[in-house]
């Protein structure tokens, strides 16, 4: 059987994008939301899930490329003096593996995003991370043992099989080919773990390889092409006007295509079970 789970990262990063979320869960398919606890629109982005009972809310952890929420002087070996962490990925996993005190300083960020998920009161889904810094197994340890005492019970699986996503888009098998070759290690090693520590997952993911460019025609085919298992389409939708944050893709496109009616009506009628991750394992 076929089960999906759609979703929109980034909730809290800004109000475009929580009314985004809101407009695409109360008109169109988006059941899931990954909410950053520390962004700036966060308090409106709670508030807005505290409206929508059937809005299906994890924890968006945010260990690069973004604001931390824990202060500079707490954790100065992940922050500049702004508290920005690093958007150098690769240079941040090379310090997270190879330095204790800046292991110590990831096990506070992530315990302190969880603890302030907690306090909104929203049940918490799902966990996921920026750009999908869970692969790394320094932080998916930190992430499974912080997860053991807030009650995670679902952690993203982010593999895009790569045939399905090149029929769907028609572009790109050599890279998507290269790119499974690549993080196939870390996803054999992230299944195992979750296997361990008995942590659902959906099994497929797409939006991986065209993040930002979701349109309606690509995730129609998607549907297609849609593999027997569970799957979790990701997006970051956006209201259609510009928003600073993501002025360099039309990220309108996406919120698009999670209100069309046409999604809606080919998702009722194609016998495929929309699901949240809470539903994993009943």
């Amino acid at each position: 059987m076929k089960k999906l789970i759609i979703t929109g990262d980034d909730f809290g990063i800004s109000l475009p994008a929580n009314e985004a979320v809101e407009e695409a869960h109360l008109r169109g398919i988006l059941n899931c939301a990954s909410l950053m606890v520390g962004a700036k629109a966060t308090d409106d982005a709670v508030q807005r899930a505290k409206r929508l009972p059937t809005l299906n809310v994890g924890l968006h952890l945010v260990l690069v490329d973004g604001t931390s929420l824990l202060p500079p002087h707490e954790i100065p070996g992940l922050v500049d003096k702004e508290g920005q962490l690093s958007s150098r990925l690769v240079l941040s996993g090379i310090r997270f593996f190879c330095r204790r005190s800046v292991r110590r300083q990831l096990e506070a960020e992530i315990r302190a995003q969880f603890e302030a998920f907690q306090k909104t009161g929203l049940n918490l889904d799902h966990v996921n991370t920026h750009h999908h810094m869970h692969l790394h197994p320094t932080v998916l340890k930190l992430v499974l043992k912080a997860g053991r005492d807030y009650g995670m019970k679902a952690l993203r699986f982010p593999y895009e099989p790569p045939w399905p996503s090149w029929h769907a888009s028609q572009k790109g098998l050599p890279r998507k080919l290269l790119l499974r070759l690549l993080l196939f290690p870390w996803l054999a090693l992230l299944k195992n773990r979750l296997e361990g520590a008995r942590i659902h997952s959906n099994q497929f993911l797409f939006g991986l390889n065209d993040s930002g460019n979701m349109h309606l025609d690509l995730v129609l085919r998607f549907f297609e092409y849609l593999p027997r298992g569970v799957t979790e389409i990701y997006f970051h939708p956006v209201l259609p006007h510009i928003d600073l944050e993501k002025e360099d893709s039309d990220c309108g496109k996406e919120y698009r295509a999670l209100t069309n009616p046409q999604l809606r009506q080919i998702l009722l009628a194609s016998g495929i079970q929309q699901i949240a991750f809470s539903d994993l394992g009943k």
